[in-house]
């Protein structure tokens, strides 16, 4: 008997849903940053100024965190936005790149209680600049994914050109996140210095988001 499923095609869901709860996912990884900022105690010596000056590391670290995991949800809605449907494929690449975003919480805070440690501060930066490497590369690949096998699923396929200016632009971030996890073994500040310097050329609009309907 012939399989009855041949030439069926694969079954898509609306991109509403997917992006609800990518929403709900990025929002839970990016408020759970402001757990490791301590509110000083009023009996410990010392003036408050000079406690929340200790605090800098933690400071430092979630700036660059949140602004990072702040361009990753505008980026990836300029990505979800150019599609009509999403197929498994696409929704299984999601789940992945939502996992490599729950996880910067935890690097954050390794980040920021090794930042000025005399001992493991070199580790911590760089786990904390493999996290965000990790995170770009699945980035570029389910971008890649979208624009060149699902390009059927976009309200309108891109042209060559845009295409290759959107995985460019995509695919630039990773360099700067290989160095950054490299220079960890250097100086985690410079790790972190890469990092909040690739989140601020990231949070500049994209040249197709302009020219997007």
């Amino acid at each position: 008997m012939a399989n009855i499923s041949a030439g069926r095609p694969r079954a898509t869901m609306s991109t509403s849903r997917l992006e609800a709860f990518s929403d709900g996912v990025i929002a839970v990884a990016i408020t759970l940053l402001v757990l490791d900022l301590r509110v000083p105690s009023p009996a410990t010596p010392g003036s408050l100024a000079r406690h929340l000056a200790d605090q800098w590391p933690s400071f430092a670290a979630y700036f660059v965190s949140f602004l990072t995991i702040g361009v990753v949800w505008i980026n990836h809605h300029a990505m979800l936005r150019r599609l009509a449907s999403a197929d498994h494929s696409v929704l299984m690449l999601n789940v992945a790149l939502l996992m490599t975003i729950v996880v910067l919480p935890f690097t954050t805070s390794l980040m920021s209680a090794y930042l000025t440690a005399p001992a493991g501060q070199h580790l911590a930066a760089v786990i904390y600049g493999g996290s965000f490497l990790v995170f770009r590369l699945v980035f570029l690949v389910m971008q890649r994914h979208l624009l060149i096998h699902r390009a059927h699923l976009m309200h309108e396929p891109p042209t060559p050109a845009l295409r290759r200016a959107i995985l460019r632009r995509t695919a630039i971030g990773v360099v700067p996140y290989l160095l950054a996890t490299l220079g960890g073994l250097l100086s985690p500040y410079l790790t972190l210095a890469i990092n909040g310097s690739v989140a601020l050329f990231y949070s500049l609009p994209a040249p197709d988001d302009r020219r997007a309907p």
